[in-house]
């Protein structure tokens, strides 16, 4: 399966490093640490202490990292530190772009780095957008602006039409500047197949579908094809997303969720042609959501079947306060029955219009539930 974004996941050292007050000193900055660093000899050794004293690494993540990037020097290393910092990166933002990409470490920041900051400044991008955007894909850095970034700015840009679509495309996924290969496979793909221009143009709100491996995305559409969807709709696309996010060994845990409550194959069927998103919630948050419903609520769970919206609201924001304060109005009996879709699939503004002015003297014990529940 190919995730829509490559990641590496690494632990997060619990060090905590005190941050330079003057914009002349580098962040994270410790005597102790530069000490070590003019004592030691060993490339290896320095790297770690430099990775642990300087960006505030564990020593096994720092270990870990030293065996693909490794320094004598604190030239280069602290060099991209004070860049970051002069560009409005945050400690956090800083640290969490070293861990994702620490081959940045070794980077000529004016040669390499600060052409691709300029070319994204020159596009639109404010440095707080640019900050949180790279921090969070940091191998945009290391992509070559003439060959990759620049020409699959232009193809997007040519695609939407729009060079504020564009922008707020990239903002979505990064990733797409990257795997634009990917990106435009997939469209050929689902263009082949009858997808309108305008469905698939809508996938980039949500693009990890058009990230996939498009070996992978050929098999997706097949499969969709067979459940009997309609390439012509957008159901079909959405569909296809919340397949491409999942394996499918993964999308069968999840249907044996639904089946540990009793729902039928049929059921499962019916629920996800409804709504496809109801595969995209963890198996935990199925439980939960069911579980309070059923064993705290008392609804029967073939009737959740019915109404498989429900998966993808917050059970702690939305779900739990309603239910309790609508339990409430059953209690008192201004109400006598409750469906699913009028309690949770409205927005606030009409649950509060439909059901809190029934008793606006409950308006207030509706608020203490939501706020017992944030």
């Amino acid at each position: 399966m190919f995730y829509f974004i490559i990641r590496t996941s690494f632990v997060h050292g619990r060090q905590t490093i005190a941050a330079s007050q003057s914009s002349n000193l580098l962040i994270f900055k410790r005597s102790i640490g530069l000490r070590l660093f003019s004592n030691s000899s060993n490339g290896h050794s320095f790297t770690v202490s430099y990775l642990i004293n300087k960006c505030g690494f564990s020593p096994e993540l720092a270990s870990r990292v030293s065996k693909s990037v490794h320094f004598e020097t604190p030239e280069k290393p602290d060099s991209l530190i004070v860049f970051l910092e002069n560009h409005g990166f945050s400690q956090t933002q800083i640290v969490n772009l070293i861990k994702r990409q620490p081959t940045l470490l070794l980077s000529h920041t004016e040669k390499t780095l600060l052409p691709k900051l300029e070319f994204l400044y020159s596009v639109g991008f404010s440095r707080p957008e640019l900050a949180k955007l790279l921090s969070n894909y940091p191998r945009l850095l290391v992509s070559s602006l003439e060959k990759q970034i620049i020409p699959s700015f232009n193809l997007l840009r040519n695609l939407f039409q729009s060079h504020d679509k564009t922008i707020k495309a990239i903002k979505q996924c990064t990733g797409i500047l990257v795997y634009d290969a990917y990106v435009f496979s997939n469209m050929k793909v689902l263009r082949g197949i009858g997808v309108p221009e305008s469905n698939i143009l809508m996938m980039f709100s949500n693009p990890r579908a058009l990230l996939c491996n498009p070996v992978r995305l050929k098999e997706i559409v097949e499969e969709v094809k067979r459940m009997g969807f309609d390439s012509l709709t957008k159901k079909f696309v959405h569909v296809v997303i919340a397949l491409s996010s999942m394996s499918k060994s993964t999308l069968e845990k999840k249907f044996d969720v639904y089946r540990r409550w009793g729902w039928s194959d049929q059921e499962i069927r019916e629920a996800f042609q409804r709504y496809p998103s109801c595969v995209t919630a963890s198996e935990g948050k199925i439980m939960a959501i069911v579980d309070f419903l059923v064993n705290k609520m008392g609804y029967h769970s073939n009737l959740i079947a019915k109404q498989p919206s429900i998966f993808s609201q917050s059970l702690e924001k939305r779900i739990v306060p309603r239910a309790l304060f609508a339990r409430e109005l059953l209690s008192l009996g201004l109400v006598s029955n409750l469906a699913l879709s009028a309690l949770f699939d409205t927005s606030e503004k009409v649950f509060v219009n439909r059901f809190v002015k029934i008793a606006p003297e409950l308006l207030k014990l509706y608020e203490e539930k939501k706020m017992k529940s944030v």
